[in-house]
């Protein structure tokens, strides 16, 4: 078994120098190469790449802005491995990650895996709080944090396998951005190949944004989420409203408050200090604890609004997600 690992990249040398020098500290002890695609940037890594040739087995594309999707499937049909890896830029890689996949694949074979992310020490205290938040039992019941409960696991695609037989039989991601990675691993489902959580194939999952580009990014998967249960409708689940119940849930709390009613208002407030205090002692720091508040305020209020939107829009209104939503598709 060979493994390409797969990496789009959109004007972030800094990132790629990061996770180049993770992989180069890597204990695997076969060929692997490495296949980096440039979508369109203008502010190109090549010279990053350059200095880790002779290190690494890298191979170095520029083609023009299609998105992630479209770069991940450039750098799949480019690739020589068996069985592909994908990497967002913004992560860094244990030096035990591939070891452990491949004890994974030859324990229990499957076509298709995802793994969790975790954060690093020396992340900012904003990267902390937001990892919390995606990763969290209490936020997202683990989903990106090593916890997945689920039957049909949905890998993400910023750490995520995917066999060449199973990426040629479903032609890979599509056009939707965010969305992506849940449309593959549906499709692939219906194609009868199945996907699994490798729970110790972690990465450090850097998530280089603000709090602003945060809110944009998770109103985004909100977004996406009832598109995808038009076209999927047989995957689609009640957890999916949850974040949009969890808003409109908090705006009757407050309206209860005129007539005195304020249970569902203190069953909020325990919420959040249970977050405070799990993320404070979890990162041993008050001030991520108090972050973490924050940036999970930020993840259902973005979400919750997003889904909103959609489920009106493409389920109620039955407008074409495309239409409806046109900056969330690229062009190909």
């Amino acid at each position: 078994m060979i493994f390409s690992l797969i990496i789009p990249v959109y004007n972030r040398p800094d990132e790629v120098d990061e996770l180049l020098e993770s992989l180069t500290k890597s204990d695997y002890n076969e060929a692997f190469e490495i296949v980096l695609v440039e979508d369109g940037s203008s502010i190109p890594c090549r010279d990053v790449v350059m200095n880790y040739q002779g290190k690494l087995n890298i191979s170095y594309y520029f083609k023009e802005n299609s998105g992630p999707g479209d770069s991940r499937n450039f750098g799949m049909q480019r690739a020589r491995g068996d069985y592909f890896i994908i990497f967002d830029s913004d992560c860094i890689i244990p030096s035990n990650y591939l070891t452990e996949v491949r004890k994974e694949l030859e324990g229990e074979y499957v076509d298709c895996f995802g793994g969790p992310d975790k954060a690093l020490d020396s992340f900012s205290n904003i990267q902390k709080a937001i990892n919390f938040a995606m990763t969290s039992f209490l936020t997202t019941g683990g989903i990106r944090g090593g916890s997945e409960k689920i039957t049909k696991f949905q890998p993400r695609s910023f750490n995520m396998g995917i066999s060449k037989k199973a990426f040629e039989a479903s032609k890979g991601f599509g056009n939707i951005h965010p969305g992506e990675d849940p449309d593959l691993s549906i499709r692939l489902w219906n194609l009868g190949f199945e996907t699994r959580l490798f729970s110790e194939a972690y990465v450090y999952h850097k998530r280089r944004i603000d709090w602003g580009k945060f809110s944009i990014q998770v109103k985004k998967f909100g977004i996406a989420r009832p598109i995808l249960n038009s076209w999927y409708p047989e995957h689609n689940k009640l957890t999916f409203f949850f974040p949009s119940l969890f808003i409109l849930g908090l705006l009757l709390a407050f309206l209860l408050l005129i007539f005195n009613i304020d249970i569902l208002l203190q069953l909020y407030f325990v919420y959040f200090v249970i977050i405070f205090l799990t993320a404070s002692v979890q990162n041993k720091s008050i001030k991520i604890g108090y972050l973490s508040v924050i940036a999970v305020w930020k993840q259902f209020y973005g979400y919750g609004t997003g889904f909103l939107e959609s489920y009106v829009k493409i389920i109620l209104l039955k407008k074409k997600p495309q239409e409806a939503f046109p900056r969330m598709f690229f062009k190909l």
